[in-house]
């Protein structure tokens, strides 16, 4: 427990980023991935923690339907969702959540949970917690917290060695894999000046915009609430005066292709149809947090060129 001022001191700054008081939920649930982390969330044992504070703990076993699992559990009465894992789990549960307009708690149990670094729920979010809302993005209806990858970084995914990937050297790592004998995927798109991309190396498109040009906010984002989604794009090498990389920002995107289309979405491996039709859901999700938290991401606090300092509590 803080001391009286270091508490008083925590709730000023949850109030200055937009956090509201939440009454503590009366049937709250928590699901738990096990084997998320190299067993981060049995290691620290999330589930008996949450059943002594009386939160039901729901421990995934290997094949089973979290979406159905969670629907179940609002069905039966849940206020409250939770989910102790990896990013591609926390946007399954979180997605039921915001269908249903009840709050979500992320327990960080993955092996690197980007999302996670930008709202760190604990166990005390579910019954001494404050909560407000946050966007959501969404790839052709699947919903997504952090990003989607297409291209090499998309097809990256599918390895291992993705775990140890940044997002600030995503240009890098791209320029790393693609040798001279490397085939770009088909994809296409428009960007913001109007400019058609035909050779695409990578496509990654965040909930919200990350933090690319400052090293204390790696892998970040400033806001969970500017209404935009965030696009980087790689092309393929060649002779061309234009600069290989492009970012903006945009309520939605259309990326092109002629087949079926590799792409990591949250982590997870996947497959879409094209076209990909990408858009933000502006305040999509209630999510809620400890009152304890020291408010927001170290990101939040940083200004980055081009983007005036904004609060995470408005919705841009």
């Amino acid at each position: 427990m803080l001391p009286a001022p270091a508490m008083n001191q925590s709730k000023r700054e949850l109030s200055r980023y937009g956090w509201r008081p939440a009454d503590p939920a009366r049937r709250p649930v928590l699901f738990v991935n096990p084997r998320s982390g190299d067993g981060k969330a049995a290691h620290a044992r999330v589930a008996e923690r949450a059943r002594e504070k009386g939160i039901e703990a729901v421990i995934l076993a290997a094949g089973q339907d979290l979406d159905a699992l969670a629907r179940e559990a609002v069905a039966a009465g849940a206020d409250a969702l939770g989910m102790a894992g990896g990013d591609g789990s926390l946007a399954v549960v979180a997605a039921v959540a915001a269908a249903h307009g009840i709050p979500f708690v992320c327990v960080p149990a993955g092996t690197r949970n980007h999302f996670a670094l930008d709202v760190i729920g604990a166990l005390d979010a579910f019954t001494d917690g404050v909560e407000r809302q946050i966007d959501m993005a969404e790839v052709n209806g699947r919903a997504f917290l952090n990003n989607a990858s297409l291209g090499i970084y998309g097809d990256a995914v599918r390895s291992p060695a993705y775990r140890d990937a940044k997002v600030r050297t995503l240009v890098e790592t791209a320029a790393e894999v693609m040798g001279p004998s490397a085939e770009a995927p088909a994809l296409c798109l428009v960007d913001d000046l109007g400019r058609e991309h035909r050779d695409l190396a990578v496509v990654l498109v965040s909930n919200n915009p990350y933090a690319l040009d400052r090293p204390l906010a790696r892998g970040t984002r400033p806001t969970l609430g500017g209404g935009q989604l965030g696009i980087v794009v790689v092309d393929a090498p060649a002779d061309s005066p234009r600069p290989p990389g492009r970012a903006w920002s945009a309520p939605r995107l259309e990326v092109s292709a002629p087949e079926p289309v590799h792409a990591g979405v949250d982590g997870e491996a996947v497959q879409l149809s094209p076209p990909l039709w990408f858009a933000i859901r502006p305040a999509a999700l209630q999510v809620r947090i400890s009152s304890r938290h020291p408010g927001a991401s170290p990101a939040a606090r940083l200004r980055l060129p081009g983007h005036p300092p904004r609060s995470q509590g408005r919705r841009g």
